[in-house]
């Protein structure tokens, strides 16, 4: 592709750096700790992807993407469907977040690995790329998603009605897909350019009951985007040198300085990079629920097991978490992003698993409403000083007169409490044997730890099919 060869002038040093460190990414060796956590995140999603096919989201996806032909180039995972990269990119972020078991990056509030694993997972099965590139494309899709997110001050670009959750991920499923198709410097600028214009994404996902539109604009829009906007500059699409800086960018266009007080930090898109991996970051979820519910089981499985708590031991629980995370789930309609009830269900199992936390029938089960009853949910100053750390506090009222409190500050499969291989494993196991069956279940879970001796992630597709 012939470049346009604009003025240094037009190009500034911030875009100069960033793009030609997307175009340097599929031959530039990870850290061995980046490529063991890359692994980690990329099996948590699979398994997300697997396990979310069978939910109402996930079928949504499927039976959309059933509709829409295309040229056989990626596949639908849990289904039978090979379709274009877009395509299944699309079904296959839905998929991904079809549940509250995806991964995290608090720093810039978005769930990363819901769109940029299924964009990378797509543009491979459509290149034929091999393990090693597709790993080292997932981990660039981190480093630049998490870093919009970042430059954009997540947590006020929240407050003021945008989407983080769906910004920094369309930006790192685009750097992740352009990597794969081998963009030069000049072809990532103008990819930037491309998603710069397809990012958008309201707040009010909040409102979603039913998770399908949430589940699109977390995971099915970015990676979508970030795919169309990595096939379009292979194709020979040219663009605007660099949307980043310059007349009517897209950091002006994106300045809120007159409502939250403070402007976007462009320079925080490159600050770092190839030494700081956002991937280390970023967190994966020990428990299928929303992230503000994770803390509070955390605690009250330590209470249970230090103390051998019993449900019927137990005249009063107070929870208290982050006022946001308080607002989020408070007594939900859904069951794995209710507080309340899914503190239920710990204190009467003993454990929370992907079958419990998505038992609606439960829901309404005796046992478990009068237990809810006497479950107190607080928003706190404490915790919302503490974000973007989840934190949480748990207090039981006893029965017997006695009184426990827990305070968990890291909660585990966090980046200050990671999960081990073997943790990431049986949790990925666990999601993936119902509708695989087991066999193939282990079979994929091996191939994921041995990503770096796959000669084509096209080698995968016999095991994601269902």
């Amino acid at each position: 592709m012939k470049s346009q060869n604009p003025s240094a002038a037009e190009i500034s040093p911030m875009m100069r750096e960033l793009s030609t460190y997307i175009a340097g990414a599929p031959k530039r060796p990870l850290p061995e700790k980046v490529v063991e956590k890359t692994k980690h995140h990329v099996l948590d999603t699979i398994a997300a992807m697997v396990s979310g096919s069978r939910l109402l989201p996930g079928k949504k996806a499927i039976g959309y993407a059933k509709t829409l032909g295309g040229v056989k180039e990626a596949t639908v995972i849990g289904s039978r469907i090979v379709t274009s990269a877009q395509n299944a990119a699309l079904a296959n972020g839905m998929l991904g977040h079809a549940d509250e078991t995806d991964d995290s990056h608090a720093p810039s509030l978005c769930h990363p690995g819901c769109a940029i694993v299924p964009a990378a997972l797509a543009m491979s099965e459509r290149e034929s790329a091999n393990g090693t590139a597709f790993l080292r494309a997932v981990a660039l899709g981190y480093d630049v998603g998490c870093r919009m997110g970042l430059a954009l001050h997540p947590y006020d670009f929240r407050t003021v009605g945008h989407s983080t959750h769906s910004f920094g991920p369309t930006f790192g499923a685009a750097a992740a897909a352009g990597a794969l198709t081998g963009v030069n410097a000049d072809q990532a600028r103008w990819l930037l350019s491309y998603t710069a214009q397809q990012c958008s994404g309201i707040s009010c996902w909040m409102r979603d009951e039913e998770h399908i539109e949430k589940a699109f604009d977390f995971g099915g829009m970015p990676a979508r985007n970030g795919v169309a906007s990595a096939a379009m500059v292979a194709a020979g699409f040219t663009a605007v040198e660099d949307v980043f800086s310059g007349e009517r960018n897209f950091f002006i266009a994106y300045d809120e300085t007159r409502r939250i007080g403070k402007p976007p930090e462009p320079q925080r898109l490159v600050d770092g990079l190839g030494t700081t991996f956002e991937i280390m970051n970023t967190n994966i979820k020990r428990w299928s629920v929303g992230s503000p519910i994770q803390a509070p089981l955390d605690s009250l499985l330590d209470l249970i097991r230090a103390h051998g708590i019993k449900a019927g031991d137990v005249e009063k629980v107070t929870v208290r978490v982050a006022h946001q995370g308080a607002n989020t789930t408070d007594n939900r309609s859904m069951p794995d992003i209710n507080m309340q009830h899914m503190c239920a269900v710990m204190l009467i199992d003993g454990i929370v698993t992907f079958i419990s936390s998505h038992d609606e029938k439960r829901m309404k089960h005796p046992k478990v409403v009068e237990l809810k009853r006497r479950i107190e949910l607080h928003g706190d100053d404490e915790m919302t000083r503490v974000i973007p750390s989840r934190q949480g506090i748990v207090e039981l009222k006893l029965k017997n007169g006695r009184e426990l409190r827990h305070h968990t500050k890291a909660v585990r499969g966090t980046a200050q409490n990671p999960m081990t291989r073997a943790e990431v494993d049986e949790k990925a196991y666990h999601l993936l044997a119902p509708i695989l069956g087991k066999a193939r279940a282990r079979k994929l879970c091996d191939a994921v730890w041995a990503l770096d001796r796959l000669s084509n992630l096209r080698k995968l597709r016999p095991l994601l099919r269902a």
